[in-house]
């Protein structure tokens, strides 16, 4: 595909996503969160793969630049989860 086209389609992509997010109520944000952070352990597999094979430099920077993003994403989405679900278990009596 041509450059333009994937500009277009990345654009695209950001302003659907966008007003995806904004219409999410609050209650099903957490929970959807959590399913994301697969999705962001897809990117951390498909950007080793990048790493690991002979593209050029700068995929191979970008790559890098994923894996990071990635797994802050979802040590943090996890962190988050935790934390969540945290507040629904059984409270402990001190005494």
């Amino acid at each position: 595909m041509d450059p333009a086209t994937l500009l277009f389609i990345f654009v695209l992509a950001a302003f659907v996503g966008f007003e995806i997010i904004t219409k999410v109520p609050p209650t099903l944000h957490t929970p959807l969160m959590s399913g994301s952070n697969a999705i962001s352990g897809i990117a951390i597999v498909g950007a080793v793969l990048a790493l690991q094979s002979s593209f050029p430099t700068i995929a191979q920077i970008l790559g890098f630049v994923a894996v990071v993003f990635a797994t802050v994403n979802v040590v943090g989405g996890f962190l988050v989860t935790d934390r969540m679900l945290a507040m629904f278990g059984s409270k402990k009596k001190k005494g």
